[in-house]
């Protein structure tokens, strides 16, 4: 993937063009989405609330345009907010190689039937982070190539990192020790 040469890359972003960075990104999801985006307050690196059906064109433009080229996904996480709450959060973390620049991209699911778009078509690495994801915390990623547990046994009963998880006693007959 070549960026536009059209545009001069900055090397090392230094810290005071951070906010230089902040304002195409926040001005790009403002345009993607139709809505001001939403920053996280005082994140580091920053970061934005992007509604899920968003996500896939957001990522797209954040990838591809010249101002960002946020060119690898560095790491998938999810976040149970508890049975209380009824959400959870999938974070996307995101790196600019040629810009030595990060943010993060939260979405917020509802926690019973929390599914979202897979960005697997635009970062091969979301493959295998949208697995853990899926394993630990139950959410699905529509149009992923190959959902399927990654960290636990196949037939493992429920997700590990959810807050109403309740521990199994045996597996296959074994006592599990806690």
């Amino acid at each position: 993937m070549k960026v536009a040469q059209s545009q001069p890359l900055l090397k090392n972003l230094p810290a005071n063009k951070m906010p230089e960075l902040r304002a195409i990104v926040n001005d790009l999801i403002t345009h993607v989405t139709g809505t001001p985006a939403v920053e996280i307050m005082n994140s580091t690196p920053p970061g934005f609330v992007i509604p899920k059906e968003h996500l896939i064109s957001v990522c797209h433009q954040l990838h591809q345009h010249s101002g960002t080229y946020f060119d690898m996904l560095s790491n998938v996480t999810g976040v149970d907010h508890g049975p209380e709450t009824g959400t959870m959060e999938v974070l996307y973390h995101l790196y600019s190689i040629p810009f030595h620049a990060s943010i993060v991209l939260k979405v917020i699911l509802p926690r019973e039937g929390g599914e979202i778009e897979s960005l697997v078509p635009i970062w091969k690495s979301a493959n295998w982070l949208e697995r853990e994801v899926f394993d630990m915390f139950g959410i699905r990623f529509i149009n992923h190539p190959d959902l399927r547990r990654i960290l636990m046994p196949a037939d493992w009963i429920g997700f590990p990192l959810r807050k109403d998880y309740h521990h199994e006693e045996t597996y296959r007959g074994i006592k599990i020790d806690y």
